[in-house]
């Protein structure tokens, strides 16, 4: 049995040290390159400085790094994106959040004052959904000490329905999404909560000197879901019931900064994923009855491919390999390396970073949002990273720097980050060639992304701590042919959050999926996108709707923006679903598990465990079976069992 045991030690050894080794250099900047993008805030119109509160003294409140987002929506549904900018300047402050409408030519007029979205407080992040099904997209603002939700009366203005909707989350909200976790047709809300934040307590950085606190110096807190419970009383107002006990997602509290949610194992059930800041991730699998069970550590998206925690803020979400299956980027700390992780087999997930080359970047940054977006319309998705430290670099500043946020704010700006999709999977660093978008240091935090203009490119909205909000148009270059899809169900009269669109062209099949509740406290333009490179035609489009149905819609020319409304389509029949497990790797000559490879003939089972930490392995995160034995992960024991060579996550106790 300790031979067993010391031979999987072994191979798990060798497969860590030959993933660190396994960086791709980015190719050299030889010559310099068109702009991909151009900041356009002050010809549109976009004028807002983001107020953090007070310089920082004796004692750094911790919520003024964490930074403010934004959301790019059509609140009056005219056809055109309008942005919503968020303060942090405390309730007193009178620096208030901004609403800007966009008008035809191109514009933005600042309709704050009339809106009712132009309060102040320490705010973090924006959730956009029609939580009522009214057909106008209302608005949940998270902040330090609250959550806020704000109902489109569908003449321009927001009303304050908070109280009246029953919701009420007394911690410190980050991120938030919309999703619908039971299929009931009514948007449901996950928000995700930073930590038990002690405003008294002072922290320093080496030397004494006053700093931001480490998450690790409060507990993490739960993050909280919310059931729609659709209208109710004789006001009609819609409100939402606290189910985050029963649902199970208080059984693992972590300082969460990032969430999204998507169908991630495939069984038809939107997850719930939780970036957790230094701490493991969470991966809240929908069990279809109301719960939900922790499997991130099973499925390899607790830890990155070296069984490492990392400081987990933004999430990006995306098909990056032509797989049709979700891959996961998460952004972390300068001293980190971003992680990003495919699924293979489906519902496992390993670490493909330094094989994709986003191990070996021109430089780091800590990441907060990201974006997964066909830039270019090559048919190939690239990847956008906004920085900006959370601890004072110990290096000398720059002056221009130093002109723009003072000497205080300064010694945590940093530089973005952009990389172009060049083969299968793989990346390229353009960051030192993009001086536009990455030229410039700033305390970078919301990156959301969206087609203002409409005109098939993707462009990039980014706010960042004590700076302004920067508009960036894509200005690619002869840019490919592509596709806008808007997926609506017109009963519910709101966009199908959860659905998924593939388009058929050029004999490829492309993916995306619906829901603007990625990246980092923003929501993005909720349409699907497609670069379709150099085909001028869609063969088909499918759309896998959230309640199970599918539909397959007629091809037609690209280049243009497409509304597909649930019922117009050629019935379809749906996908088989996969189930909750994961038949995992068996009898293959080459076993991949969760970001980690290793070659072993098809009579050894010998396996690795990505979280490669002794308590998570004798807990059972995996289960080998070999010639009739079972090892369980780690543990040095043997049960008897019949069964081939066959690798695969144990269920939670």
């Amino acid at each position: 049995m300790r031979s067993i045991s010391l031979t999987v030690g072994v191979v798990a050894l060798i497969a860590v040290a030959s993933l660190s080794c396994r960086h791709s250099t980015p190719p050299a900047a030889t010559e310099e390159m068109p702009p991909w993008f151009r900041d356009v805030s002050r010809e549109v119109g976009i004028d807002f400085t983001h107020d953090p509160g007070p310089p920082p003294g004796e004692r750094y409140f911790l919520p003024q790094i964490i930074g403010s987002g934004a959301a790019l929506f059509d609140y009056d549904n005219d056809g055109r994106l309008d942005i919503y900018l968020v303060q942090n300047g405390g309730p007193d402050s009178k620096a208030k959040n901004r609403l800007f409408h966009q008008e035809k030519d191109g514009t933005f007029t600042d309709v704050s004052k009339r809106s009712g979205l132009d309060v102040a407080g320490y705010g973090m992040g924006v959730a956009i959904g029609d939580v009522d099904n009214d057909g106008f997209p209302d608005v949940v603002l998270t902040e330090y000490g609250r959550i806020r939700l704000f109902h489109n009366n569908g003449d321009g203005t927001f009303t304050d329905i908070t109280k009246q909707a029953g919701l009420d989350n007394p911690q410190w909200a980050t991120s938030a999404c919309f999703f619908d976790y039971n299929k009931d047709g009514w948007l449901d809300l996950v928000v995700t909560n930073y930590v038990e934040y002690d405003p008294t307590t002072v922290c320093s950085q080496g030397g004494g000197k006053p700093e931001f606190c480490h998450p690790r110096a409060f507990p993490g807190s739960v993050t909280r879901l919310f059931r729609n419970k659709g209208r109710s009383g004789k006001s009609g107002v819609v409100t939402f019931v606290d189910v985050t006990l029963e649902a199970g997602l208080a059984k693992a509290p972590g300082p969460g900064l990032g969430v999204v949610a998507a169908d991630f194992d495939g069984d038809g059930w939107p997850d719930i994923l939780v970036a957790n800041d230094a701490q493991p991730n969470r991966l809240w699998i929908n069990q279809g009855n109301g719960t939900f069970l922790d499997e991130a550590a099973q499925r390899g998206l607790a830890y990155n491919g070296q069984g490492q925690t990392q400081g987990n803020m933004g999430i990006a979400l995306g098909d990056v390999d032509g797989s049709g299956r979700i891959a996961v980027f998460i952004t972390h700390l300068t001293e980190e390396t971003n992680t990003l992780w495919i699924q293979k087999p489906l519902g496992l997930y390993r670490d493909v970073t330094a094989a994709a080359g986003l191990a070996g970047s021109r430089w780091r940054g800590t990441g907060f949002g990201a974006v997964l977006g066909d830039f270019d319309n090559d048919g190939a998705l690239d990847l956008a990273v906004v920085n900006g430290r959370v601890s004072r670099v110990r290096a000398k500043l720059d002056a221009n720097v130093v002109a723009d946020l003072g000497p205080i704010w300064a010694a945590y700006a940093e530089r973005n980050q952009l990389f172009t999709g060049v083969v299968k999977g793989q990346f390229a660093d353009l960051s030192d060639r993009q001086p536009a978008f990455c030229g410039k240091a700033a305390i970078g935090r919301g990156l959301a992304v969206g087609d203002f203009n409409n005109d098939g490119g993707l462009d990039l909205l980014v706010t960042s701590v004590a700076g302004p909000a920067r508009l960036f148009r894509n200005v690619v270059p002869n840019r490919g042919h592509w596709l806008l899809v808007r997926a609506l169900d017109p009963v519910l009269k709101r966009d199908a959050y959860g659905a998924e669109v593939v388009v058929e062209a050029g004999g490829k099949r492309l993916h995306a999926w619906i829901n603007p509740g990625t990246s980092y406290l923003v929501s993005n333009d909720p349409r699907a996108h497609f670069g379709l490179g150099s085909t001028k035609h869609v063969d088909a489009i499918e759309v896998y709707w959230p309640d199970d149905t599918a539909e397959r819609f007629d091809g037609r020319a690209a280049d243009q923006i497409v509304e597909l409304r649930k019922g117009d389509g050629s019935k379809i029949k749906t996908r088989k679903k996969t189930g909750r497990g994961s038949e995992g790797l068996q009898n293959e000559q080459s076993h991949e598990f969760s970001g980690l490879a290793f070659a072993a003939p098809k009579s050894d089972c010998s396996f690795l465990d990505s979280v490669g930490r002794s308590g998570l392995m004798r807990s059972g995160i995996l289960v080998v079976e070999r010639h009739g034995a079972a090892v369980a992960a780690g543990s040095g024991h043997v049960r008897p069992r019949t069964g081939g060579c066959r690798v695969h996550p144990s269920r939670p106790p």
